[in-house]
This record gives structure tokens, sequence and C-alpha cells, in this order.
């Protein structure tokens, strides 16, 4: 069993990265943190406790609670990307609860006096819990948006770094980039951040868009996500089937909108990517990935390459080995995944969630 803590700026591909960390069968989940990113941190806080209403957390996880994080970047002004995923983090998704509504305040963290419990406080409490001085086990560290909140975590409570399993990251790119010419966008929003994470002495991996842009949610797999019992859907023009459920039809409607938005965006007219699915998919299921291990640093102040992942794969730094921070083969980078492996596990979760969503109550 994987114990896990997931740090999200949803966004349609961490909603996606929600539902697989609420259903994999070997995942405890023990919160969510949000941070600033595909929208303000006002939306993604709210989205994040929307997105466990609709998926069923309170069948399997009726006590986790959704912390609030970082408002900005450690030294950067704060950028969000309506272009991808609307003002609001979650545009055109249909079904969702208002943001207003008990069912989505129920998942917000408050203490005695109706404040809220901030992401750091969450996190150490769960980390510490769970680890029990080293009587419990450790815990695995998600990180589906800019990682400033993992920053912070790592520098005020560097205590707890021997109770974490590994870093988890979704972000960077080999020699590629989505929102600069070589720079990703989780880590162009906060590139400091990042290489704090990467200079802490505990393991990380990193699933870089070089992998995530082969994770793409075809019409096949569309059809397939709506109505599971539809027949292979082998022509592109072919119409796709009706949603066999409500929750299927808003994960139909998250992935319409993601897929306009990549087509509009980046020419991707197959359908959009599953960013950061693949992060939950790695923790749950690592044998379905290809990776190495490798020096990895970010570039914070390149005039055109500022953000960019530097992944030393001929190295050329002299490191040790055996030391995961600084001076040391820091990072795990993921070169492959098991396409088929992975869209297995994303409809068997989906199929879980289906029968548990109060979406389908309705």
């Amino acid at each position: 069993m994987k114990f896990v803590w997931m740090d999200a700026d949803p966004g349609h591909d961490d909603a996606t990265a929600l539902l697989l960390a609420i259903h994999c069968e070997n995942i405890t989940l023990l919160g969510v943190s949000t941070t600033h990113g595909n929208a303000s941190s006002d939306w993604t806080l709210k989205n994040a406790a929307r997105c466990l209403h609709a998926f069923g957390a309170s069948s399997r996880y009726p006590d986790i609670r959704v912390y609030p994080g970082a408002t900005k970047p450690l030294l950067r002004p704060a950028k969000h990307d309506p272009e991808i995923h609307g003002t609001d983090g979650l545009g055109g998704v249909e079904g969702l609860p208002d943001l207003e509504s008990p069912e989505v305040a129920r998942w917000l963290a408050k203490d005695a006096d109706g404040a809220h419990v901030r992401a750091l406080d969450g996190m150490a409490s769960a980390v510490r819990r769970t680890w029990n001085n080293g009587n419990g086990h450790k815990v695995s560290v998600i990180s589906s948006g800019p990682m400033t909140n993992i920053a912070l975590f790592i520098a005020v409570y560097p205590e707890l770094l021997d109770a974490v399993e590994e870093f988890v990251f979704m972000g960077g790119g080999v020699g590629l980039g989505n929102r600069s010419a070589v720079a990703e966008y989780n880590i162009l929003c906060d590139p400091h951040a990042a290489q704090i994470v990467l200079d802490a002495p505990v393991k990380k991996t990193m699933i870089p868009i070089n992998v995530t842009h082969t994770a793409i949610v075809t019409r096949a797999i569309h059809a397939q996500l709506l109505s599971p019992a539809s027949p292979y859907l082998p022509e592109a023009s072919a119409s796709l089937p009706k949603a066999a459920t409500n929750l299927r039809h808003t994960l139909s409607t998250l992935i319409g909108f993601f897929a306009d938005s990549y087509k509009s965006t980046f020419g991707f007219n197959d359908g959009p990517p599953l960013h950061d699915a693949l992060t939950v998919a790695y923790v749950s299921q690592p044998e379905l990935f290809l990776a190495t291990r490798y020096r990895v640093d970010v570039e914070l102040t390149g005039t055109h390459s500022s953000g960019e992942t530097v992944v030393d794969i001929w190295n050329y730094q002299a490191c040790d080995p055996d030391a995961w921070g600084v001076g040391g083969k820091n990072c795990v980078v993921a070169q492959s995944v098991d396409i088929h492996g992975f869209f297995t596990l994303f409809h068997d979760c989906i199929q879980r969630c289906d029968q548990i969503s109060p979406l389908n109550s309705r």
C-alpha cells in the first residue's frame, strides 16, 4: 500500500489525477493541498473540493480534507493559464457542485475557529502521523502543479524528510517546453521552488512532457470513457456514444474542453494529453514506466531559457550516483510509459468511481 499526499492546481488533468488518487486500490490518500498555477489559488482550492465530491471520496475517505497553499511563487508574480483551462481552471466542465454549496464547503479544512488550515500544516501533520517516528509508513508526495508548497515544506520541516518515500512531480521536459521554447508550465511558474525540491536529499521522480504527450485521450478512449459497453470507435469522424452515467458525462465535458484547448493552442489533433494522471499511475504502478536516474537542475537566470529543466543525460557533471540532493544524481526521469497499461488503470478507476459517485444519484 502506498500512502500519498497530493498537491495540485486543478486544472482539467489535475482532476483526472485526483480521480486516480481516490480510486487506485493500492493507494491510501492522506489529503490534498492546492496551489496557484492553472488558475488562481481561490479557484484551485474549490475545484479540488468539487472533485472530491464528484469522485465519491466520501465513500473511501470521509475524513480527508483540502488545504489551501501558496497563492504565488516564491519570487515571481503569479501566472495562470486561462487559454488552456479557462478562467476558473475547469472551463467547460458540467455536473460539478456549485462553488458555494455545502458539498464543496465540507471538504475544506477548518480549525476550531472556522479558519482555513493551511497546506503546510495539513501536510506536516499527515506525514508525521503516518510516519509515527519510524513505526509507521513513509509518504509519497505527488505534485501536479507548481512546486511552491513542496519547496516550503522542505524548508520548514527538514526533520520530516526521512518520512518521505519520494517526491513525484509532473513537470519539465528533456529538451522540450510547452509554455516557452524550452520550459514546461509547472516549472516555469516557480522555477526556484522546483530547484529547492531537486536539491532535497530525498528521491525524486520527474514525469516530463516528453512522456505525458504520449498519453493521449483519443476518440476511441473517449468513447470507452463515455460508454464502456460501446463498440470500438475506429473512425475519427464517428459520433461519440451517449454517456452511460452522469459521472461519465462530467468526465467527457472535461476531456472535450481540454481537447479543444490543446487542438487550438498546440495542434494536438488526436486528443489531449492526461499529463497529471501519470504521476498517480507512477506511484501505483511504477512498472508501467521506463525511467533513468540523472542529474537535473532548473535554469533560473537564462534570458531565453528560464524554467528549463536541464537533464544531464550525457553525465557531464561529476555526481555522486547514490546521493539524491546537492551534488548527486538527484532525479529519476521517466522516459516512456505503457500507454495501454495506463489507460487500463484509468478506465478501471473510472469504473470504481462510477459505482459510488454522488453525481449518479441525481
